[in-house]
């Protein structure tokens, strides 16, 4: 026979009104997935455990994800990450545009596998983060144009939308990372991150960024391989110039036309050291990606274009030259 305290507790279950809520509806679990494209089961989950509360079901996922991603980061730290994309932003190329400030950046981020690298998400989150860099750097004395962004700084940053399309609920870029390893279930890092901030010169002097990726995914600005160059400009005549149409169509070819040959060619620095001849020196390479090089190196037909042009300082010598570049290779920060 049941003891009286078990058949008390058996007439208290019958006699309960309060009933358990009702499965989420198929409905329910569409309108979660449509916005955070998760798993079935994870959606319905989600919902459970907020009685079919969408808005509460959507902040549960969130921190799920939060908590899951530190804990696959923890377990995933031993891994090495030498595949992903190099990504960068241009805010403001400088010469000629907006308000004639440049503003770039340029980051890596690795991944475990090549699946990962060329997936969709991963290839936004790259554009967010170099859209955030190239944002929030700030102007700093005289020193290196181009300036390395430390990534600890970096990753505690607020992550903002290249888009310009914030989210109501902000996240870092340390976080928006750890949601992605929970996301793809392998390691992701942020391998390197280098800015470029400038307030415009004076009359007559300006720069201009250019840049250059190959083997991008969908987005031209991301591939294996990318780089940054930095053009200077020094002529009486430079705001004229750059005001003409023409002008500014022929320099938008020589600039792409430049950026394609320190990506394309083993450039490693600008120039060779005095009284020698250096293949990997970007300025004595034979400009095989400008159609007309004639044969001649990077600087001769830097000092040949600006003298046709009338882009000349006052003692009639070439107003054009390459002050400083960045490129990188995916993998490379993880050797």
């Amino acid at each position: 026979m049941l003891s009286s305290r078990t058949a008390a507790l058996s007439c208290l279950r019958l006699y309960s009104t309060t009933a358990p809520p009702p499965k989420p509806s198929v409905k329910l679990i569409a309108e979660i997935r449509k916005v955070t494209e998760v798993s079935i089961t994870k959606a319905r989950e989600a919902l459970t455990a907020t009685n079919n509360d969408v808005q509460a079901a959507l902040k549960w996922l969130e921190d799920d994800l939060i908590a899951s991603g530190a804990k696959k980061a923890e377990k995933l730290a031993d891994r090495t990450t030498k595949q992903g994309l190099v990504g960068y932003s241009l805010l403001s190329k400088g010469l000629g545009q907006g308000k004639n400030g440049t503003r770039a950046a340029m980051v890596e981020l690795n991944c475990e596998t090549d699946f990962v690298g060329r997936n969709a998400r991963f290839d936004s989150l790259v554009a967010d983060i170099a859209y955030t860099a190239a944002f929030l750097t700030e102007p700093e004395g005289p020193g290196e144009f181009f300036r390395p962004i430390a990534v600890d700084r970096l990753q505690d940053a607020p992550l903002l939308s290249h888009t310009r399309e914030q989210p109501e609920s902000q996240t870092t870029v340390g976080s928006a990372i750890h949601d992605s390893i929970a996301r793809f279930g392998e390691k992701i890092s942020l391998g390197r991150a280098v800015a470029l901030v400038q307030d415009p010169l004076a009359p007559g002097l300006g720069l201009r960024v250019t840049s250059y990726a190959h083997g991008s995914v969908s987005d031209p600005n991301h591939g294996q391989v990318a780089s940054l160059a930095l053009l200077a400009f020094k002529s009486p005549k430079v705001g004229e110039l750059i005001a003409q149409k023409v002008f500014q169509d022929d320099l938008a070819k020589l600039e792409r036309a430049l950026a394609r040959q320190i990506v394309g060619f083993p450039t490693t620095t600008l120039s060779p050291a005095e009284g020698t001849e250096d293949e990997y020196a970007l300025l004595e390479q034979q400009f095989m990606m400008y159609p007309e090089s004639n044969g001649e190196k990077v600087k001769q037909v830097l000092d040949r274009w600006a003298v046709e042009r009338g882009l000349v300082q006052e003692d009639g010598q070439s107003g054009l030259r390459v002050v400083d570049f960045v490129k990188w290779a995916v993998g490379e920060s993880q050797a």
